[in-house]
């Protein structure tokens, strides 16, 4: 159940743009840039659970309070919290956009309607207070195992589904609609394959590909609710999530390349569309992508809560009322945000670009150099220097990423590649 709780963590709406990250990259860089980020992300887990265990504390907020007082808790808090309220919208954005076009094929409309039950605004609504809600009002995360296995096997399918679609789609594709393609109009390496290759894009891909394997709020609460909790059991389950989500991420990524090459769109599942938009397989995969975002939102929504009630209410035993008010303010907020603001990708660039290397390489390192005592490792040991430059690494990534976050605003490019 930690295994499939963690996963689901780390899965996001990103899967859908790595195909689109490996066609600016090409197939061996983009094997070179996941791997060194899936093994970054495994000694994050690490340096973690290390500064967890010598002070005896499982939660991130109390760690930042060990390591730099009361701003390091508030600090360690607010960024959780801005990234995984980021993370929600995205999945609820997934809803708003992807629920009415699945609703339109299955009633066999080829146009939207009027009709209430297309409208995006008051399905997300629906969807929050009958599947979302009642999920966040249990006790432990440990509870959700169930429903991240379910969301995983969603995901699983998709997977199954992109690499049945590399023997069914040609290329170069007929588009819907329009199957008199002109085919000496189309460049002669539009369907070859490219294994190593840079543009204007592959930059902003590295940060892309590092969002996909933020889950460390989760780490911690996942650490505390295991049976017979060890630092050892708890780095092989994260080990082990971090793989099988290496694996998946590949897969997905080079089958769905190597069926549309250079015409990968943003979103994988937008090009297929545009092949035939009332595929029946296509609808179904929508459908479970839809049910595995959906059952990642109460999993997300636990580190908040508990971020939130550290903050609010430290040292107090669990109570019922905050425990459900925390949890409808939240939803009813993100709720509001996903309706009222139409195009959200900028924010979530820049908290994206900010909150996940600050979760995944900066504070780890830190808490790790502040809270390991310096007569067991000295500030020169190997460990302390490794965990400076992992720091370092982090503060890197950012400024990478707000530079090209920068550049796209001012020269007025809107690059879609999908969030965490």
């Amino acid at each position: 159940m930690s295994v499939f709780n963690l996963s689901n963590a780390i899965m996001g709406s990103g899967i859908l743009g790595l195909s689109y990250a490996m066609s600016n990259t090409g197939i061996v860089l983009f094997l070179i840039l996941l791997t060194c980020i899936a093994c970054l992300s495994c000694y994050s887990v690490h340096l973690l659970l290390r500064s967890a265990g010598v002070v005896g504390i499982r939660a991130y907020e109390q760690l930042g309070l060990r390591a730099f007082g009361h701003p390091g808790k508030i600090l360690a808090a607010v960024i959780i919290t801005l990234h995984n309220i980021g993370a929600m919208s995205s999945y609820l954005f997934i809803v708003k956009s992807e629920l009415p076009l699945v609703i339109q094929a299955f009633l066999g409309q080829t146009s939207s309607s009027d009709d209430w039950f297309m409208n995006g605004n008051y399905l997300i609504i629906i969807v929050t207070v009958c599947v979302i809600l009642p999920l966040t009002l249990m006790k432990h995360l440990g509870y959700l195992g169930y429903t991240s296995g379910f969301s995983l096997s969603c995901m699983v399918f998709f997977l199954s589904a992109v690499i049945y679609k590399r023997f069914n789609i040609a290329c170069p594709l007929e588009v819907f609609g329009n199957y008199s393609v002109d085919t000496a109009a189309i460049p002669e390496d539009t369907c070859t394959i490219k294994f190593f290759t840079i543009n204007q894009e592959t930059a902003y891909t590295i940060p892309i590909l590092a969002f996909a394997f933020v889950c460390h709020p989760e780490v911690l609460p996942i650490y505390t609710e295991l049976s017979n909790p060890t630092k050892r059991r708890m780095q092989n389950i994260g080990n082990v999530s971090i793989l099988g989500m290496f694996i998946m991420y590949f897969l997905t990524a080079i089958f769905g390349y190597l069926t549309f090459y250079e015409n990968t769109e943003a979103e994988l599942l937008h090009t297929y569309s545009k092949v035939d938009p009332l595929d029946t397989l296509i609808l179904c995969v929508r459908l479970a992508v839809l049910v595995a975002v959906t059952l990642t939102v109460p999993v997300v929504l636990f580190p908040i809560r508990r971020a939130l009630l550290q903050l609010l209410f430290p040292g107090r035993p669990f109570h019922w009322l905050s425990h459900i008010t925390i949890a409808v303010c939240l939803l009813f907020a993100v709720n509001l945000l996903v309706i009222l603001v139409p195009n959200i990708r900028d924010i979530f660039g820049i908290t994206g670009a900010t909150t996940a290397p600050s979760l995944i390489f900066i504070l780890p390192g830190l808490f790790y150099i502040r809270i390991i005592p310096t007569n067991q490792e000295p500030m020169n040991s190997r460990p302390k220097i490794q965990a400076a430059c992992f720091t370092a690494l982090g503060f890197i990534f950012m400024t990478m990423s707000l530079t090209f976050i920068g550049l796209d605003w001012t020269s007025g490019e809107k690059r879609s590649l999908g969030g965490h």
